[in-house]
């Protein structure tokens, strides 16, 4: 358990809920300290179920009626104290509601504004809607990922969703509360998964216009092209992965297994890849899993076992780690990355929707008298 004082403490972030991205940026500056109030709808948002044990883990909940006055006052009482608010509605629909970066920053100037959409802000797609799988096929990424002579293959939805979306999001929020503090102003963070995921392709675009990647899918160093950089099916019909680029790595693999003399000395060589692959294959289906993985203990190589999510919390470095936690009965990964050492903090259960809207309404001054009135007339739910 952390006991240093998370980096983000004395930070207050207003969420106003939404599903995957959104929530999982929440969850990562919830995860470094900040305090996050998450404004849900009475009832909460059946679409944010999936994934909620952990995408709204660490987080005060309070359930309001955005489609009300006196909910908007609410959500801009909220935000006279905070550092910044987070939204992921479509273009337009926040000032509809009268909570866009004009409304809540005249009541705080230096309010950051996050907003998290897919298409972005502007452009002629910017009201369309779309998932992830739709913005990183507009990137260029979801076209590079898979193997030769085969579909694109969509990877969940990691770089739209998440690396693309929810990290950039609250990589940007990070940033506009930097400089709001410095200059007392705050700013929009516009948001994209279409943004994101083309910036998570930098290194490709560099290589493409070097003329090192093409638009072949399954034919360069690290989309499975190359036989050194794939995984493989062992003897018990389990899976291990192979990544030995760099010449020391490739002659420790090839002792290691035992490897012909060719494989040892022309492993970049292009044309051979493919007969090449076939005896690696061949050597790994020799043994199991679980021989591999003690032939290849302590080796200055590049090899590890393809675990399932069942099994990569029990893996000894992820237990020494302790990369999962089990909270609630719920495991996840730990709040990352460390500082010190340690993750930095432990996280909380999610709370149902509303379940301190009292507690939240209280800490803002208003009186009982007050609260049951917002109660009575569902502006606020418990």
């Amino acid at each position: 358990m952390t006991t240093q004082t998370p980096p983000l403490a004395g930070v207050r972030i207003i969420e106003l809920a939404g599903i995957g991205p959104g929530p999982f940026a929440a969850m990562m500056l919830a995860d470094l300290g900040a305090t996050v109030i998450c404004v849900e709808r009475p009832g909460g948002n059946p679409w944010a179920d999936g994934g909620r044990s952990v995408l709204f883990r660490s987080r005060t909940s309070i359930a309001l009626d955005l489609k009300s006055p006196d909910g908007i006052a609410v959500v801009k009482d909220l935000c006279r104290g905070a550092d910044a608010v987070l939204e992921t509605f479509r273009p337009g629909v926040a000032e509809r509601l009268g909570v866009g970066p004009t409304d809540l920053q005249a009541v705080n100037p230096a309010l950051v504004y996050g907003r998290m959409t897919g298409w972005g802000q502007d452009g002629p797609l910017a009201a369309a809607p779309g998932h992830d799988i739709n913005y990183i096929a507009l990137s260029g990424a979801l076209h590079a990922i898979g193997r030769r002579g085969e579909a694109p293959l969509p990877p969940l939805n990691l770089v739209g969703d998440f690396g693309g979306g929810g990290m950039l999001m609250a990589v940007g929020m990070l940033a506009g509360i930097v400089s709001a503090r410095a200059t007392g102003t705050g700013t929009v963070v516009d948001a994209a998964m279409i943004d994101g995921a083309a910036a998570l392709m930098a290194m490709f675009y560099a290589l493409r216009a070097e003329g090192r990647f093409t638009d072949e899918r399954g034919s360069h160093m690290l989309d499975t092209g190359a036989f050194f950089y794939d995984v493989y099916r062992t003897s018990d019909d389990q899976w291990v992965s192979i990544g030995a680029i760099e010449d020391q790595f490739w002659a420790d693999m090839c002792q290691a297994l035992e490897l012909p003399q060719e494989l040892r000395e022309n492993h970049f060589d292009e044309s051979r890849w493919d007969g090449f692959r076939l005896v690696l294959a061949a050597r790994i289906a020799q043994s199991t899993r679980a021989e591999l993985d003690a032939l290849f203990e302590g080796r200055n190589t590049c090899y590890a076992p393809v675990l399932t999510m069942s099994d990569a919390p029990q893996h000894p470095h992820n237990a020494a780690r302790e990369t999962f936690v089990d909270i609630d009965g719920v495991v996840q990964g730990n709040p990352a990355p460390r500082f010190d050492g340690k993750p930095p903090t432990r996280p909380r259960p999610a709370r149902p929707a509303g379940a301190d809207t009292r507690s939240v309404l209280t800490d803002l001054g208003y009186d009982e008298g007050r609260i049951a009135d917002l109660l009575d007339r569902g502006i606020v739910a418990e």
